[in-house]
């Protein structure tokens, strides 16, 4: 990559180098615009691997491997010297694209914290100290008379929460409300309005800070982006900013897996087995209606494109139904080129893809409208009625819905499909064709196991 280098590649205090960097200000880089957005996407799969990873309950020491996996894997570069620049672009591209909105940012905020946190707590703590020091707070280590005096009570916390303390252990005093998390979760002794912070708590410490400069410049960020950026970027940059946040990270789904083909005859078993809840409800309601608005059209078109509707069978199982509401004549007028449009027969001839959970979920459809993604756009009631008819028992159902009032609306999918499979969903579900793929390829095997001479598969 053609850069200008900045003036500080990494933290340095003291003599001690960390290549962690705080973000304090954009770099003077020149970027080439395809690595822009490819920096950005990489960060991105990493903040989306924590955002699952948080959204599934792991564990502390699960989350910490978890995240410097995920570092490691994506955010490497092909020159050494190139990973800081990386690091701190993709970190500045993302904060273009969520300061956006408030749910933009909340959630971007949260998980860059996340982020830090780990990075934070796997370095040296000579590193950690110096990175204290370009936060520049204002707090000196316990004297060792001031140790003695409450070295007891030291002792007495750090057994309750099951750590060890040496006679050689460094403490700083701070202002307890500086460290809400520790004093919410009771492990810190606090004597006349201050903390007591072990040095491996430190971290703590330096993420109130972290998070509230983030915080401030997001909005900062925000006030740039309407006010300027985005009106001289409009066709360069912000195309690419507008996408980024319902970028869809996974496999292309635009073909079927190899051989899956559905005819019309099974198409609804196969929609009642193996659709995902926002596919079988378009489905539904076009049976039901003999209709649907162009969203909806556009989402289950592409879908079962996606799992192996050919062309042809597209277009008689879209007349057949859309012809006993508007007439077969109408539709070939105003709708067949549509699908034609769809299977890149028409137009640009662009072969579409599938639409993904990102992109389903951030769709805003409106009255009388049936896409989207049903754990967003539902009702708790409508949405407590469609996933028992899907099967779905009383106690997955609680937890389905406890994931929907949390707004994790893709893991309430994943575990809507392993409540009906009976079978774990470890990746998650991040597109509605991966959901169908992953539900025939059980089908299929329980299909294998009950008959061992094998029978075709509904969808072969």
């Amino acid at each position: 990559m053609e850069a200008v280098r900045s003036q500080r590649k990494s933290s340095v205090s003291n003599g001690v180098v960390t290549t962690l960097p705080l973000y304090r200000s954009a770099p003077l880089l020149e970027v080439r615009l395809e690595d822009f957005e490819l920096y950005a996407i990489d960060r991105l799969r990493v903040l989306k691997g924590i955002s699952d990873g948080l959204s599934r309950g792991k564990k502390p020491d699960e989350m910490e491997k978890l995240v410097l996996d995920l570092w490691k894997t994506n955010m490497r570069h092909q020159h050494s010297s190139e990973v800081v620049n990386k690091d701190i672009i993709s970190h500045f591209v993302l904060r273009l694209v969520y300061c956006r909105t408030e749910e933009l940012r909340r959630w971007f905020l949260s998980m860059e914290t996340t982020l830090f946190r780990y990075r934070f707590r796997d370095e040296a703590p000579e590193v950690q100290r110096a990175l204290m020091a370009e936060f520049d707070l204002p707090y000196k280590a316990v004297s060792n008379a001031e140790y003695e005096s409450v070295k007891d009570k030291l002792n007495q916390v750090a057994r309750a929460i099951g750590q060890s303390t040496t006679t050689d252990a460094i403490f700083y005093k701070v202002p307890f409300e500086e460290v809400p998390e520790l004093v919410a979760g009771r492990r810190v002794f606090i004597q006349k309005g201050n903390a007591y912070i072990a040095m491996n708590q430190v971290v703590s410490l330096v993420i109130t800070q972290f998070r509230s400069h983030l915080s401030k410049a997001l909005v900062l960020t925000n006030r740039k982006w309407t006010s300027m950026i985005r009106e001289q970027e409009k066709d360069r940059l912000a195309p690419i900013i507008e996408a980024l946040s319902t970028s869809y990270l996974g496999p292309d789904y635009s073909q079927p897996r190899e051989h899956a083909e559905i005819s019309l005859k099974d198409i609804d078993q196969i929609a009642k087995s193996s659709f995902p809840l926002c596919m079988r409800h378009l489905f539904e309601k076009l049976r039901e209606d003999h209709h649907l608005k162009h969203g909806g059209r556009m989402q289950l078109g592409l879908f079962l494109k996606g799992v192996g509707l050919k062309l042809d069978d597209a277009l008689a199982f879209w007349r057949a139904e859309f012809s006993r509401k508007v007439g077969a004549e109408r539709f070939d007028k105003e709708y067949a080129y549509g699908i034609r449009h769809n299977y890149g027969k028409e137009g640009k001839r662009t072969d579409y893809t599938p639409y993904s959970c990102q992109k389903i979920i951030s769709s805003a459809p409106g009255v009388g409208d049936h896409h989207g993604c049903p754990y967003r756009h539902f009702s708790e009631e409508n949405l407590r009625a469609a996933l028992t008819r899907m099967g779905v028992g009383n106690r997955p159902l609680e937890d389905v819905i406890d994931k929907v009032r949390n707004r994790h609306y893709q893991l309430a999918c994943t575990l809507t499909f392993e409540a009906v499979h009976g079978s774990s969903c470890d990746a998650g579900v991040n597109h509605p064709n991966q959901y169908y793929n992953d539900s025939q390829r059980i089908l299929e095997s329980q299909n294998s196991s009950s008959n061992p001479k094998g029978t075709a598969a509904a969808s072969m």
